[in-house]
């Protein structure tokens, strides 16, 4: 099955609160708010790529969260596949937050 472009905007949003529901573990902000989502792509048939990264390498959730993520994603109505990559490249600072993390970090004065 095919999906409109509204449909796929659907599933866009519906990832995306997916995505909110994924918190690292020790900042206590979603990653979609931390800005380790890089991008969402939706195809017409439902198959999802989400480029993510981590916030270092060496991430204690390293092999956990992308699991985690995966199955979340897979989750969502109408999602056929999902294909995740994780790359540090950019790496991830804290400059890609969101004004909310930031705030809900004290990082923003």
């Amino acid at each position: 099955m095919k999906f409109t472009d509204e449909q796929i905007a659907t599933i866009g949003e519906n990832i995306i609160k997916a995505l909110k529901t994924v918190f690292d573990p020790e900042i206590p902000v979603d990653i979609y708010e931390l800005g380790l989502v890089y991008d969402v792509q939706i195809s017409e048939d439902g198959d999802v790529k989400v480029v993510m990264t981590l916030t270092t390498p060496n991430c204690p959730v390293a092999e956990s969260l992308p699991q985690e993520v995966k199955e979340k994603v897979a989750g969502v109505e109408n999602v056929n596949s999902v294909d995740l990559e994780l790359t540090f490249e950019p790496s991830w600072n804290k400059d890609m937050m969101s004004e909310e993390a930031k705030f809900e970090l004290g990082i923003l004065f």
